[in-house]
């Protein structure tokens, strides 16, 4: 059994509605792939060294990614180091505007990890639809069932 993990911060809620279709998605392939969800408060280093497959979910906070998720990256980054290389990732954002500032600042620090990303990123603006959450949980069922399939 693969192993996928999901770490999001979520203040108003939007990025939460946005991490639970992604979820729904993930459980689609439960019987192939194990789904640990975190909040990044809570998530630590062995939670990341566990995961065969990472999704990151964040709201954009002044054109960067939550103060909480850019913790968890400070406090696993250096005991990570070398661990984690080639882990497939994938992000997703809820914003007001633009969500392109969090996606740079994640995909910088992911690089620094050795990590790859290996779908788009979801960039949701406004509030939180329908159709975003459709897309959210496009996203968990493509990060679970490539690694069911051994794609990534």
């Amino acid at each position: 059994m693969k192993q996928l993990l999901l770490i999001f911060h979520s203040q108003t809620g939007r990025t939460r509605r946005l991490a639970e279709a992604v979820a729904t998605g993930v459980a689609e392939l439960a019987d192939d792939v194990e789904l640990r969800v975190r909040e990044a408060r809570a998530a630590t280093l062995d939670d990341l060294l566990w995961a065969q497959g990472l999704l990151l979910g964040t709201p954009e906070n002044f054109g960067y990614m939550s103060g909480a998720l850019k913790d968890f990256m400070d406090r696993t980054y250096y005991p990570a180091e070398g661990k984690t290389i080639g882990l497939p990732y994938a992000v997703f954002i809820s914003c007001e505007n633009d969500g392109r500032g969090a996606v740079s600042a994640i995909e910088r620090i992911a690089t620094g990890y050795g990590w790859r990303q290996v779908a788009a990123a979801l960039i949701c603006r406004g509030d939180i639809t329908s159709d975003h959450e459709a897309e959210a949980h496009e996203l968990g069922q493509t990060l679970a069932a490539g690694l069911a399939l051994g794609l990534f």
